[in-house]
């Protein structure tokens, strides 16, 4: 059951493609796309709930199937489906015919990349997955052919690729290491990675540790590796925003987790652990800094992806039962709420023309449905209460208190009000400021850009309310396998 529920989930989004490439026409494409993308998440609800905490291994021990995986994969379903509703509607307003059916065929290369790469049993194949998510969304964030979008394709490739390469040399650095204890040739899995760790050379180890997190974490969005993020979610189309920010970013995070737990279980978790709370503290900073006097709208969404996967970053520095539970609970209320904050910023922009915070006024008298749910989604991204934002966050500060990093704690809390504030001035700007001068007459929004809205808000909602005691034991599960510690007992 669960090697086919894995191949249903990579089959899906693969058989779309080669189905919009024979279809050629732009309807038939989109038709196709969302299709897979909703035979992609059921199957993927299923096999979550048939999982529980086991791990299996297939075709040769190169794919994994665990707790941490399938969950970034999940991620990446739900973002993946919502944004296939999205783009039906949106993308009709800026490419048609042969144009849009290779819109689709890209956007469902892309989701399979994301979905196969926490797959990876193998860390120089998880290496070639992530770097495949770069070469097929470079294509999608210049996708409208502007200037700014064809310089962002190009500052996002030659960024990544860059970090990217940094990765590799890690990956190569921890294999060789990894030669003295099991020999010239081995199958570089991440189990037997964790088992040769406390054998390995720290001084190696440590090298390798640091240039795959500089590596992965320049994928992830981490200051100060950010700096391809701001161009890339911004200036590509919103549904390839919403997968850039929901789904890619996980599926990076990932690989960093998985070299996390190799190195906890060698002689150098402090340094992994401490680098790790670095870089999180800092993209918390950076993108707070940024925040407060942004005026590009989409920008705005961008630096806020930056500043919660720090907090992602942060709950697995933290470590622990608590560190990691509010960090996987993060990634999915991240990838909800960004996506609808992503649908409303590509639904805002075409209706008033700009993309520009100043030029944006009166949205809940020109947009009023969409802008009420728009305004509920910005004050969920930014961690208040009660949505599931606000309950992740929380998770993660209760581990750094645990782990008694109140100077961390402290800091990442100024930083949070000051984004709370910054973040909320902003919508001030477009929703009260000059309200009487703005045009009263009334936006339309296509039922297939404010459904996926909707469903991305409510278990947003559902979530900050009540924490489903099925995904609080997943958390444990995943959180007992990363640390070799059983953790029953623990409660939310």
């Amino acid at each position: 059951m669960i090697g086919s529920l894995t191949l249903i989930i990579a089959l899906a989004p693969a058989l779309a493609i080669v189905l919009i490439l024979v279809a050629r026409n732009g309807r038939a494409a989109e038709a196709i796309n969302l299709a897979g993308s909703v035979i992609t998440l059921v199957a993927t609800l299923f096999l979550v709930i048939h999982l529980g905490g086991r791990k299996e291994t297939f075709w040769g021990d190169y794919i994994i199937v665990d707790g941490l995986g399938v969950w970034a994969i999940l991620c990446t379903a739900i973002v993946y489906f919502l944004a296939s509703m999205y783009a039906v509607g949106y993308m009709r307003l800026i490419a048609e015919g042969e144009r849009l059916n290779r819109f689709y065929a890209m956007f469902a290369g892309f989701a399979l990349t994301t979905l196969v790469g926490p797959l990876m049993n193998n860390a120089g194949l998880y290496w070639i997955a992530i770097e495949l998510t770069t070469l097929i969304s470079t294509f999608l964030v210049a996708f409208e052919h502007e200037a700014a979008s064809i310089e962002a394709a190009w500052k996002y490739i030659i960024v990544v690729s860059a970090g990217i390469s940094l990765a590799l040399l890690g990956t190569v650095l921890f294999y060789w290491s990894g030669t003295f204890v099991l020999g010239p040739t081995y199958d570089m899995t991440w189990a037997r990675l964790q088992q040769a760790a406390p054998h390995l050379n720290p001084a190696v180890v440590s090298l390798a540790f640091l240039l795959v997190l500089i590596g992965y974490g320049t994928k992830v969005g981490l200051a100060p590796m950010h700096t391809w993020l701001p161009d890339a979610h911004s200036e590509g189309p919103a549904p390839v925003s919403a997968l850039l920010s929901g789904a890619l970013l996980n599926t990076a995070m990932i690989g960093i987790v998985r070299y996390l737990a190799v190195a906890d279980a060698s002689s150098i978790p402090a340094l992994a652990h401490g680098t790790l709370l670095v870089l999180g503290a800092l993209s918390l900073f950076v993108a707070s800094l940024f925040i407060v006097r942004q005026t590009g709208l989409k920008r705005l969404m961008a630096y806020s992806s930056i500043e919660h996967m720090g907090m992602i970053a942060l709950g697995f520095g933290f470590g622990g039962p608590l560190g990691v539970t509010g960090a996987l609970y993060h990634m999915l209320n991240h990838s909800l709420n960004k996506s609808a904050m992503f649908f409303g910023a590509g639904s805002v922009m075409r209706a008033y023309g700009t993309k520009r915070i100043p030029g944006i006024h009166g949205i809940s008298q020109r947009l009023p449905v969409l802008g009420a749910l728009w305004l509920a989604g910005a004050v969920g991204i930014t961690g208040a209460p009660p949505f599931g934002l606000f309950l992740s966050e929380l998770t993660i500060i209760r581990a750094g208190l645990s782990r008694e990093q109140y100077f961390v704690v402290g800091l990442v809390a100024v930083l949070l009000i000051v984004i709370f504030i910054g973040f909320l001035n902003h919508f001030r700007t477009m929703y009260f400021d000059d309200a009487q001068s703005a045009s009263s007459e009334k936006g339309i929004v296509s039922p297939w850009c404010l459904a996926p809205v909707w469903l991305a808000l409510l278990p947003l909602f559902l979530f900050g309310v009540w924490w489903p005691q099925a995904m609080w034991e997943h958390f444990q599960y995943i959180a007992a396998s990363l640390s070799s510690i059983s953790f029953v007992g623990t409660t939310p």
